[in-house]
This record gives structure tokens, C-alpha cells and sequence, in this order.
């Protein structure tokens, strides 16, 4: 199949505008229709329905964009092999990351990445809510989670080490826990499940953070609202320390039970589907996150 009819039909798809994605790529809008209806006639599938108001994929091209993506990944990382793509990474990439991570650490960096690769598109879907991966067709994502899905790869962006914490302010009104018995009847800014959590002390005793004991007015399932809320006193709240690292700084927020910390070990991993091919944006955006990011949320994790 003809690349660029590929790469035609997935900006199509991405845009749901085919005179705009044929523009993109330097076509009219009669050339890029032509292409479209070519490829569909050497298919034998309808990928784009088209009427007089709007285009839409599809459900043959819903199933055809995956691999479609994945065909130009081959491309450009075969080219890449043979030193074909001269000018530089290009294309656009969708990566998957919490809003709450974005807004502290990626959105910073985004002129200094275009700056150093200005062929390349973020196609940035950030929420807290965890994206499926493959069915996304997603190229890379930032979990923080044991790596136990058999069809991912990743690479290890940092520890993601998880502290309880609070205002002075409620602490100064509602008092401060000296032991882990003392959280009951606490506020507590919750998270969505519920669940306990495992506490571990330095000298190896065990306890457990259990909701059901503490007073949940409030659940969350957005990191950044978490923080705001804790810093304004509404409770105390679970944060990682990459979320909270500048609040605890400034005094704004201040550890308890600082002798404790949650036993799961969560690491910030970027991942992508093992079937993927790691193109050359791919690989330089993972490079670019890893020697921009690494140092930072390590010295965050020494917080505390």
C-alpha cells in the first residue's frame, strides 16, 4: 500500500477533515479525495463516510487505523535504519499522561522539545483516568503501576514515591497524627476505591491507612485537585511527590507521620505496545523526557 495514501487517511481519521488533512500534506482537496477513494477501492473497505456536512470514520476504518499507524511506523523506522529521514524525527506523535503530571512537568518543556524537533506533533491526551494503550492506538503513555501487562514495553521514567501529608492550618485546628491508630476520624481526602493502604515504618513495624476509619467527605480522582485541596486544609491527603515536592518546600503543605511511608513501590513508567515498532519520535521523545525529567523527580523523591 502507498505510504502516503496511509499517512493521508490517518490524518483524515485524526481530523475528520480530509481537505485539511490533505492540505497537510501538501495535496488539493480533489487530489486528497482521489487518494482516499484509491485506497479504499484497493481495500475494498468504506474507511470514511462522507456526506455533505461531515466525515467520520467508519467502523472498517476504526479496524484499519491501527495498523495503518503501525505501517508508517515501519516506514519511518526502516528508513531511519538506512539513514533515509535526513531531516530529523517527524509526524505526530499521541502520547497519554495524568493532567496532574502534565500540567507540573510536561507543559514547561513543550517550546524547548519543539524548539529541538519542530517536525513533530504532540497529540497530547492527558487525563488521570487511565487510557487503554492499544486500543487508543496510542504511541507512548506515562503510567505509574508495576509494568504487568505482557503486551507493553517500557522504560523506567522515575520511582513514584507517595507521602501523607497536610496544611498547617488543619493540623494547627484538628491536631497532628502521631501513629498510624491516630488517623481515625481524621478528614481524609480520599481516592475513588476506597481501599486500605499498607503502611511501613523505618524500623520495619507495619500498619494500615483504612478510609472506612477516617472521615471521607471528599474523594478525588485528579492529582492536582488533590493538592489544591490539601494545601487549602480540607484533610489530610495521599500525594506523590512529584505532585507536592514545591508545596512541602515552601511550607505549604508539611509530611505526617513522616517516619512511615506507603509500601507499594509505584514507578513512573513510559510505555508503548510491544508490537510497535519505536520510531525515531518515539525514541527522541522518550530520550528528551528521560534526560529532562529523570534528575527533577529524583530529587523530589529525597523530599520528606
Amino acid at each position: 500500500m502507498d505510504i502516503v495514501s496511509l499517512r493521508l487517511f490517518i490524518s483524515a481519521a485524526e481530523r475528520l477533515n480530509i481537505s485539511a488533512a490533505g492540505r497537510s500534506l501538501g495535496m488539493a482537496p480533489a487530489v486528497a479525495s482521489g487518494r482516499l477513494a484509491k485506497l479504499e477501492h484497493e481495500l475494498g473497505a468504506e474507511l470514511l463516510h462522507r456526506t455533505t456536512r461531515k466525515v467520520s470514520l467508519s467502523q472498517d476504518g476504526e479496524a484499519f487505523l491501527p495498523y495503518a499507524r503501525e505501517i508508517v511506523a515501519q516506514s519511518e523506522a526502516g528508513r531511519a535504519a538506512l539513514g533515509l529521514n535526513s531531516a530529523g524525527p517527524s509526524g505526530t506523535l499521541r502520547f497519554a499522561a495524568p493532567s496532574s503530571f502534565a500540567q507540573l512537568h510536561l507543559m514547561p518543556l513543550l517550546p524547548d522539545f519543539h524548539a529541538k524537533y519542530p517536525q513533530i506533533t504532540l497529540d497530547l491526551r492527558l487525563s488521570d483516568t487511565r487510557f487503554d494503550l492499544i486500543e487508543g492506538s496510542f504511541d507512548l503513555a506515562l503510567r505509574s503501576a508495576p509494568l504487568e501487562d505482557s503486551s507493553l514495553r517500557g522504560r523506567k521514567l522515575a520511582d513514584d514515591r507517595r507521602i501523607l501529608c497536610a496544611a498547617p492550618d488543619y493540623l494547627n485546628r484538628c491536631g497532628t497524627p502521631e501513629t498510624p491508630d491516630d488517623l481515625a476520624g481524621h478528614m481524609f481526602l480520599a481516592w475513588a476505591d476506597l481501599a486500605p493502604r499498607r503502611l511501613v515504618h523505618a524500623d520495619g513495624r507495619r500498619a494500615v491507612l483504612d478510609p472506612a476509619r477516617m472521615d471521607c467527605r471528599t474523594i478525588l480522582d485528579d492529582g492536582t485537585s488533590q493538592r489544591v485541596a490539601a494545601v487549602a486544609g480540607a484533610g489530610l491527603s495521599v500525594n506523590s511527590l512529584w505532585n507536592v515536592a514545591h508545596e512541602l518546600s515552601a511550607g505549604r503543605l508539611v509530611p505526617v507521620l513522616p517516619g512511615w511511608q506507603l509500601e507499594a513501590a509505584s514507578v513512573l513508567w513510559l510505555i508503548y505496545p510491544r508490537s510497535n515498532v519505536l520510531t525515531p519520535k518515539v525514541r527522541c521523545f522518550m530520550d528528551f523526557l528521560l534526560k529532562r525529567l529523570s534528575g527533577p523527580l529524583a530529587a523530589a523523591n529525597r523530599l520528606s
